[in-house]
């Protein structure tokens, strides 16, 4: 199993960045997929997170209404859409997986880890 994020950069504020999550090995539609960060000098913390098989989403509620997480079959990948960005969505962006049987979402609970893609938002 194995995850390759990318999609990171510098944007202004009110930017948009889409983000990218490259999963092989394995099936998407018996996994989770979340999404953390990690802002300089503060813990990680989960953005969203989406169980595959039926599409149910969860978003933190800083990023509620302004990030979208969505699939590409084709690719075996998933995004995290992320607009109107500001400063404070700046960090180290990690996309995670676990399987859809195992309970939750959260840091701990996640298997498998993609290396991390840096966000900044600054103008």
């Amino acid at each position: 199993v194995q995850l390759q994020a990318s999609g990171g950069g510098l944007v202004q504020p009110g930017g948009s960045l889409r983000l990218s999550c490259a999963a092989s090995g394995f099936t998407l539609d018996h996994y989770k997929i979340g999404w953390f960060r990690q802002a300089p000098g503060k813990e990680r913390e989960g953005v969203s997170c989406i169980k595959l098989s039926d599409g149910d989403t969860y978003y933190q509620d800083s990023v509620k209404g302004r990030f979208t997480m969505y699939r590409d079959n084709a690719k075996n990948t998933v995004y995290l859409q992320m607009n109107s960005l500001k400063p404070e969505d700046t960090g180290v962006y990690y996309c995670a997986a676990n399987p859809v049987y195992k309970p939750g979402c959260g840091e701990i609970e996640m298997d498998h880890w993609g290396q991390g893609t840096q966000v900044t938002v600054s103008s």
